[in-house]
């Protein structure tokens, strides 16, 4: 017994013993433990960069795709329906079934079953002749409504917000008044003094990052190459003889205003624009934060500046002028990374909001107002 008690292990007498235990068998069990051991820590000495992060499989991102579809069509599905025993409002559901588009005298007009679509102002919204694409875009978002309450929230329907705002003018053109104008110039002119394609970064220091190694090009550098060839066509084809200066001196982060001459005739210019034109170049600037770059990508596809456009394919489009707008922070991003659901989903909105100014004024034929 006192043997027993020496072992390494625990022994005990269990109170029932089961009838399968062959005979003479003793009736005791041992029940086994280890002793426990430290862990020992072992030197790091691997060499060379971290690993790659892993990258998810075709089939995971598929996966994670159909279910952010899915929960848009459930967001979708439970804002058109009410909710159980509440009462059921009007805009809760989509009162149309089909949406078409309808040639009228005037221009084109977009149906939802026999009701036009009219503008915040009441007034039925009718597109130019020029711009049956335009009249198409805009039936094609109403199509993908679900609901009449969707129809109050601009982003869903971008391009009808624009051509409204676009008619806005028009119908104050026609009573002489210039309150939309002269709000939307006093909102341009803000973004010249400080316009992202003249915001160039100071000279690089010696403890900056390096950027390409094959060139060696500063931020700098990459800034003046890519706004160059824009001002160039701006102040030889748009405003012959007007200066354009950087914002920044190459030692200096202290903005300089632009010449009280070229405030003035770029001042001009804008409140000369027709009312599509004008509404395009709006948008077109907020997207991009850039005086220059908005007027470029309109002189570029506008109806009204044909004369000003060369032969051949377009040069400035969408993704030019994206890639332009945000130079820097794609710069920035190849230094540094990339944040997930943030700088993709800015990428897709800039591309959108461009893509819709640039629809609006295009168009099929020369219509200058």
């Amino acid at each position: 017994m006192k043997a027993l008690q020496r072992a390494s292990h625990i022994w005990f007498r269990p109170s029932y013993v089961s009838p399968w235990i062959r005979a003479g068998s003793p009736s005791i069990r041992a029940v086994h433990s280890s002793i426990s051991q430290s862990a020992v820590a072992h030197p790091i000495n691997v060499h060379g960069p971290p690993p790659k992060a892993p990258v998810p499989s075709p089939e995971f991102t598929e996966r994670i795709e159909r279910r952010r579809k899915q929960s848009e069509l459930i967001r979708q599905e439970k804002d058109a329906s009410p909710a159980k025993g509440a009462k059921t409002s009007p805009l809760r559901k989509r009162f149309w079934k089909d949406v078409h588009v309808k040639e009228v005298p005037e221009g084109y007009q977009v149906l939802l079953d026999s009701r036009p679509i009219r503008t915040p102002a009441k007034t039925i919204l009718t597109i130019p002749r020029s711009k049956p694409h335009l009249a198409h875009a805009i039936a094609l978002e109403w199509d993908q409504l679900v609901s009449a309450q969707q129809a109050l929230k601009h982003h869903l329907i971008p391009l009808t917000s624009l051509a409204a705002r676009a008619e806005d003018i028009i119908e104050q053109d026609s009573r002489n008044e210039t309150t939309i104008r002269n709000e939307i110039l006093r909102t341009l002119m803000r973004y010249l003094d400080t316009d992202t394609l003249l915001s160039w970064a100071p000279e690089k220091g010696p403890h900056d990052v390096e950027g390409d190694e094959t060139t060696a090009e500063s931020l700098r550098d990459v800034q003046k190459r890519t706004a160059q060839p824009i001002i160039g066509f701006l102040t030889t084809a748009v405003w012959p003889g007007v200066e354009i200066k950087p914002v920044f001196e190459a030692d200096s982060i202290l903005p300089i205003s632009q010449p009280q001459i070229t405030k003035e005739v770029i001042r001009g210019w804008i409140s000369g624009l027709p009312a599509y034109e004008l509404a395009g170049l709006e948008r077109a600037v907020l997207a991009s934060k850039s005086l220059l770059i908005g007027v470029r990508l309109i002189v570029e596809w506008s109806e009204y500046f044909r004369d000003l456009q060369p032969e051949g394919p377009r040069t400035f489009g969408i993704e030019k002028a994206a890639e332009v707008s945000s130079l820097e922070v794609r710069w920035q991003t190849e230094q540094w990374g990339e944040v997930e659901d943030t700088h993709d989903v800015e990428k897709e909105d800039l591309r959108r909001q461009l893509g819709s100014a640039i629809l609006l004024v295009s168009g099929e034929q020369r219509e200058k107002q």
